[in-house]
Parts: C-alpha cells; sequence; structure tokens
C-alpha cells in the first residue's frame, strides 16, 4: 500500500494547486497582443481593430481601470496593516493574560492572527491583479467568431484565483500548525495548538470585513451614481464612455466583487477549518495528527477534484454558442459536487481510524465515531450547498416565475416593482433555512457538534470551483463596459453580456453556498466557543449547555439579532451617501460640459474626480460598520461574561442569515428583472430599453444594488467574525470574574 499521510496530501495539493492557477495565468496571457509601447501595464494589449484610435483607446481604458484599483487597494490595505498590528498587539495582550500570562500562547495566536490578515491581503490583491489583467484580454477575444475563446479566457482568469487562493490558505494554514506543533508535540497539548490557530480564522476575517465592506461601498456608490443620472436622467446606456462614473464602476467590479468576495470566501474556509479543529481536538490523543486535521485534507481533497473537474467547462463542453453558456457553469459545479461524494469518502476511509473519539460539545461523555459518519457530514453539507444555491437561483434568474412577476410589476410603476422584489427576498429564505436546519439536525445527530463543522467544509470543499465561476462574473462584465466605452463592435458587446448573463445566474448560485456556509461555519465557531469555555473552566461552565433562559443570554439573544440590522442600515447608508456625492459630482459635468452628452462629444469626461469620490467615501465609511462588528462581542465578553455573549452570537447568526438570503435575493430579482424586461420578455409591452416601464425596473435594480453587492454579501462576515473573535478572547473572557465579565451579572 502506499504510504500517504497529511502533510504529503495537503502540502502536495496546495503546490498543484498553486501550479495549476499559474498554467491558467499563462494561457490567459498568450492571447496575441501588443502595445505601441512595449512596456507597462498595458504591455501586449491589441484589440484586434484596425482602427488605431480604438486600440489606444482600448488600452487607456484598461491602464485608468487597473491604475484605480490599484490606487484603491492600496489605500485599503494600508490602513488594514495599521489594523493588524494594532489589534495584533491586542490579542497578544488580552490572550497572554486570559491564559495566566501563557506568553508563548498569546504570541503563536497573535501570529497565527497576522499570518491570517497577510494571507487574506495577498489573495485578493492577486484577485484585483488577474481580474484586471484577464479582463481586457476577454474584450480581445470576444472578437473572434463564436464564443470559445472569450469564454475560456474569463473562466480561466476565474480558475487562477480559485486555485491560486486555495493552494495559498491551505499551505499557510498548514505549515502554520507544523510549527506550533513542533512547540506542543503531545497530543494532549494540541488543544492549545489548535486555540492558538484561531487566530488565522479571525486575520482573515477581519481583512474580509474591510475588503467587503469598503469594496461594496466603492462599487455600488459607482453603479448607482452612474445608472441614477446616467439611465434614469439622461437615458444613455450603461457603460457609455460619456459617462464620468463609469471608470469609477468598472473599477468597483474589481475591488468589490473579486478581491472583497475572494477575502470573504478564503475567510470561510479558514473559520469553518478553525472550528473543525478545536472542537475536534480531542480526537488526535486517539486518532493521532492525521484524523486531527482531517478537515485540511478535507479542502485538499477539494482541490483535486477541481482540478480534475475544470477541463469540462473549457475542453471537454465546448461552449460554442450563447446557450452553451450557463449548461457549462452549471454542468461544471454539479459534476464538481457530484464527483465530491466518492472522493471525501476514500479521505475518510485512508485517514480516519475505524473508530474515533470526541469529546462531547454538551455533557461529559465521549462519542465513538467513525470514518462513514463523518463522511456523510461532510456530504449533507455539500449536497445542502447545491439545494440552496439551485433555489437560489430560481428565485434571482429570470428564466423562472418569481423574477418574471417583478418585471410585471414594473408596468405600474417603481413603488410596485419594490414591493415585490422585497416580498421575493422574504419568501425566499424559506427553503434555504429548512435545508439548514436539516443539515444542523443531521449533522449534529451524527457528529455532535464537530459534525456541524464538517458540514461547513462541506459546503466549501469544491472553493476553487466556486471562486472560478465567482470571478468570471467579473471579469465579464468589465469586459463588455471596457467594449462599449472603447466603441467596439456592437456585437462584441452582445457577446460579453450573453457571458455575464450566464455570470449572475451562477454568481446566484455562489452566494447560496456562500450565505449557508456562513451559517454553518458561525454555528460551528460557536461550538467552537463553548468547547473552549468549557475547557478553560474544568467544565464548570456550559457544561449542560448554554441556556437561554437565563436572563443576561436571552437579553443578548435579543441585541444580537438587532446587530445585523444595525450594520445593513450603516452600510446601505453609506452606499447612499456616496451615491449622492457622485450623483451631484456626474451632473455638475454634464451641467459644465454640456456636449458630453453629444452623440459625438468633442469634450471629455473626468474619471479621476469620480474615481476619487469613490474612494475616499468607502475607505471613510467602512471603519464604523467594521469596528462595531469587532468591539459588540469584545467589549460583551469583557463587561458581561460568557453567557451573555453566548446569546449574542446565536441571535446575531438566527437574524444574519435570514437578512442576508432576503437582501441578496431581492437585489438579484431587480438586477434580472431589468435584464428581463431589456432582451428576454417575449412581451412587447414590457421589452425594450427607454420606457417608463424600464425607468422603473432601473430603479428596483439601483436599490438593489447595495442589497445583492454590499449589505447582503457582508453579512456573512458579521455572522462569523463576531463568532471567531468570541472564540479567540475566550480565555479572556473566562478570567473575568470566572466568566461573568466586569459586572458579573450572571
Amino acid at each position: 500500500m502506499v504510504s500517504l499521510d497529511a502533510t504529503s496530501v495537503i502540502f502536495g495539493s496546495g503546490i498543484i494547486a498553486l501550479v495549476w492557477a499559474l498554467i491558467q495565468y499563462r494561457l490567459v496571457a498568450k492571447i496575441p497582443v501588443q502595445s505601441n509601447s512595449g512596456v507597462g501595464e498595458s504591455a501586449g494589449l491589441v484589440s484586434g481593430s484596425d482602427n488605431e484610435a480604438t486600440t489606444r483607446r482600448l488600452i487607456e481604458i484598461y491602464e485608468a481601470i487597473y491604475e484605480g484599483a490599484e490606487s484603491f487597494l492600496r489605500a485599503e490595505y494600508t490602513i488594514c496593516a495599521y489594523f493588524v498590528v494594532v489589534f495584533g498587539a491586542i490579542i497578544f495582550a488580552l490572550v497572554s493574560w486570559g491564559t495566566g500570562w501563557d506568553m508563548q500562547r498569546g504570541l503563536f495566536t497573535a501570529l497565527s492572527f497576522v499570518l491570517g490578515a497577510v494571507t487574506s491581503i495577498v489573495s485578493g490583491y492577486l484577485g484585483m491583479k488577474v481580474a484586471v489583467f484577464s479582463n481586457v484580454r476577454t474584450t480581445v477575444s470576444a472578437q473572434k467568431p463564436g464564443f470559445t475563446a472569450c469564454f475560456n479566457t474569463a473562466f480561466r482568469a476565474g480558475a487562477v484565483m480559485g486555485f491560486a487562493l486555495c493552494g495559498l490558505g491551505i499551505i499557510m494554514l498548514y505549515a502554520t500548525m507544523l510549527v506550533f506543533r513542533s512547540y506542543y508535540p503531545n497530543p494532549e497539548d494540541w488543544i492549545y495548538l489548535t486555540e492558538c490557530i484561531t487566530g488565522y480564522g479571525l486575520g482573515g476575517s477581519s481583512i474580509a470585513m474591510f475588503g467587503r465592506v469598503g469594496g461594496g461601498i466603492y462599487t455600488k456608490a459607482a453603479d448607482v451614481g452612474a445608472d441614477l443620472v446616467g439611465k434614469v436622467v439622461h437615458g444613455i446606456p450603461e457603460d457609455d464612455p460619456r459617462n464620468p462614473a463609469t471608470i469609477a464602476d468598472n473599477v468597483g467590479d474589481n475591488v468589490g466583487d473579486v478581491a472583497g468576495m475572494g477575502s470573504d470566501l478564503f475567510g470561510s474556509f479558514a473559520e469553518s477549518t478553525c472550528a473543525a479543529l478545536v472542537i475536534g481536538s480531542s480526537i488526535g490523543a486517539t486518532g493521532g495528527w492525521d484524523a486531527m486535521v482531517w478537515p485540511l485534507i478535507l479542502s485538499a481533497t477539494g482541490i483535486i477534484v477541481c482540478l480534475l473537474c475544470s477541463f469540462i467547462a473549457t475542453d471537454i463542453f465546448t461552449v460554442k454558442k450563447e446557450a452553451d453558456v450557463e449548461t457549462a457553469l452549471k454542468v461544471q459545479l454539479i459534476s464538481t459536487t457530484a464527483l465530491m461524494i466518492p472522493a471525501t469518502y476514500g479521505a475518510a476511509v485512508w485517514f480516519l481510524p475505524a473508530e474515533f473519539y470526541l469529546k462531547q460539545t454538551v455533557g461529559t461523555g465521549t462519542l465513538t465515531l467513525n470514518p462513514w459518519q463523518a463522511w456523510v457530514c461532510v456530504i449533507m453539507g455539500a449536497v445542502g450547498g447545491l439545494v440552496i444555491g439551485l433555489i437560489t437561483e430560481y428565485y434571482t434568474s429570470h428564466s423562472y416565475q418569481p423574477v418574471r412577476e417583478v418585471a410585471n410589476s414594473c408596468k405600474t410603476g417603481a413603488a410596485t416593482n419594490m414591493i415585490y422584489g422585497i416580498a421575493l427576498g422574504y419568501k425566499s429564505a424559506i427553503i434555504p433555512v429548512i435545508v439548514l436546519a436539516l443539515v444542523v439536525y443531521g449533522s449534529f445527530t451524527l457528529c455532535d457538534m464537530y459534525g456541524v463543522a464538517l458540514a461547513a467544509i462541506g459546503f466549501l470543499t469544491n472553493l476553487a470551483t466556486g471562486l472560478t465561476i465567482d470571478v468570471y462574473g467579473p471579469v465579464c462584465d468589465n469586459a463588455g463596459g471596457i467594449a462599449e466605452m472603447a466603441e467596439l463592435d456592437p456585437s462584441v458587446r452582445e457577446k460579453t453580456d450573453a457571458l455575464d448573463a450566464a455570470g449572475n445566474t451562477t454568481a446566484a448560485i455562489g452566494k447560496g453556498f456562500a450565505i449557508g456556509s456562513a451559517a454553518l461555519v458561525s454555528l460551528a465557531l460557536f461550538g467552537a466557543f463553548v468547547t473552549r469555555i468549557r475547557h478553560s473552566s474544568g467544565d464548570t461552565v456550559f457544561q449542560n449547555g448554554v441556556n437561554m433562559l437565563e436572563p443576561i443570554t436571552f437579553a443578548f439573544l435579543i441585541i444580537g439579532g438587532m446587530i445585523p440590522f444595525a450594520f445593513a442600515a450603516m452600510t446601505m447608508k453609506s452606499v447612499g451617501l456616496a451615491a449622492m456625492e457622485m450623483v451631484m459630482e456626474v451632473q455638475r459635468q454634464f451641467d459644465e460640459k454640456p456636449h458630453l452628452l453629444d452623440a459625438n462629444p468633442t469634450e471629455r469626461p473626468d474619471y479621476d474626480a469620480c474615481i476619487a469620490i469613490s474612494t475616499k467615501a468607502s475607505l471613510k465609511e467602512m471603519v464604523p460598520p467594521g469596528a462595531m462588528v469587532m468591539l459588540t462581542p469584545l467589549l460583551t465578553g469583557i463587561i458581561f461574561g460568557v453567557s451573555a455573549v453566548s446569546g449574542l452570537l446565536v441571535g446575531s447568526l438566527v437574524a444574519s442569515v435570514q437578512l442576508a438570503i432576503s437582501m441578496s435575493n431581492s437585489g438579484g430579482a431587480w438586477d434580472n428583472a431589468k435584464k428581463y424586461i431589456e432582451k428576454a420578455s417575449p412581451d412587447s409591452e414590457l421589452k425594450g430599453k427607454g420606457s417608463d416601464i424600464h425607468k422603473a425596473a432601473v430603479v428596483g435594480d439601483t436599490v438593489g444594488d447595495p442589497f445583492k453587492d454590499t449589505s447582503g454579501p457582508a453579512l456573512n462576515i458579521v455572522m462569523k467574525l463576531m463568532a471567531v473573535l468570541s472564540l479567540v478572547f475566550a480565555d479572556t473572557f473566562y478570567a473575568i470574574n470566572d466568566g461573568t465579565g466586569l459586572l458579573a451579572l450572571s
């Protein structure tokens, strides 16, 4: 039998992922390109047009998008760097004090926090670079006959991000664990190792918060401003080069939908792994190291499965016509999930002992588990994620009745469109929540809270494929914007719009995955928090679980339910404020440069002014909501104790799931209702741009933008970040009056 241990599998898959990402990058870079200068970031670009002026325009647009995204991320990550240094010092001090001045644990937790944050920053930055590098090449490829070249370019760009992030994340996390293992060699001490490694999840999630919120405010301020003045007031098309906010809108796609989203999903990977490791730390005493790090082996298995399936969309199922695009992406996603079933079973049988033992999260007993039980938990997560994704598609795709009903409601104006869209969002939460409840119940029944953590990892086993498809969408969207601004042949824009439409559908599926995984990750982290408090207290606290009828717990349960609404209000208002400033700037330019609106304008818009507005607003407005999410559990634990934190986390989880699903799906439905009216509706009364019906749809889409791309996705991070922060500071909370806080109310 071949000798195969955890270290070789985890490092091997991580290296393979990075190599595969490099191969995909090289394939994108091979697109025939040239430049007048032959140097710089624009080196190697060509429009494929015989018109030299158009070629120069294409390069100018590309460079403007690149420079805008680069300057924003540099400013954002500079702020994040200061935060990491300061908060890392706080972690070192508080964790050291909370563990009886165990400086080693404080240092290791702070170090893993810094490493997680740096990995998240690198992942987001690389994603932005790859997306901007690839979107103009997708535009170039779209000028070739058929859909094959442009689809493959965008898909491979997504694969670079997907596999690079997964490979980098798994290597960094496991390497950190191996270093810590040299200081905690005994299996009985691995509980301390896993507690230290939770800092990695906190670091990744902290940066994700700033990336999601900052990037979301940036992109939606530009998007809303461009739509309100351009489409609604002046009736000019989307991405029209005459609109001063157009470049900022396209920059936003890269900093929000690529860099922010990449950091978000990296955080989910890190947190779900950390939760499983903490809850399952007792497995190592009887099952050994390989059994304890089995959650990481699952992620490694997922990378290999995603790689094997990555040929489907580009080589096996060749995209030749518009109808093939959505089919290829769906087949890619479903086949990856299907192949994950036997692959994870093999990983369970190979690396887990026939029997292994786990200390119960609630009670004093020890569970006897087997590989089959652990595998079923993983599969429940993977299949549950796919079901939630497909339900999300049903409620957000104009191929189905719900979105068509929203589109028809536009006949009577924007108000009925808003009513229908909000109702759709609320209704769309029903089935996903039931599916989540079934997954939680089933996995907990089989493997206690460890099973819930495994189900969360099951959601994320196809992370590389999910990221590939998620990045594919913004790349196609940007490619269309570049084609429009460069005034290429209309057929190029039609082709990129077809690619983007399919990307929107699969992105909706991805959002379903992300919300579902965030809910399970948050619950698993809550279980890890309870486990850690029990260990710190010697089983004197939470031995019989968390009593929600305890006054302090129930009081903070209500407060926790309020947090997501406060967060959504803050982020929505931030987008509104920035959008108002953007609208005034765009209108000012139209007033001062009246010839901008001519069919062949003799004046050029000031794109930089709009980029500056989005950058300034997003950097300023991302701090308050992030501070609220991070300080609330920290201050609650210090002042009111661990019972209050428990109520806070549960309340936040329950409210965040419902609100995230409803906001994301309402926004997606409004977006696709507008697209249905523009292109797909067979109803002649409904179809067409520029009508009052279309203007009502644009209003809904504009309101839906921050719903689906700012507040909704960021709520995923709210529930995860509060939970992982509480987990990291669990010992500190318990050290204050035996877990009752400074006020000692409980």
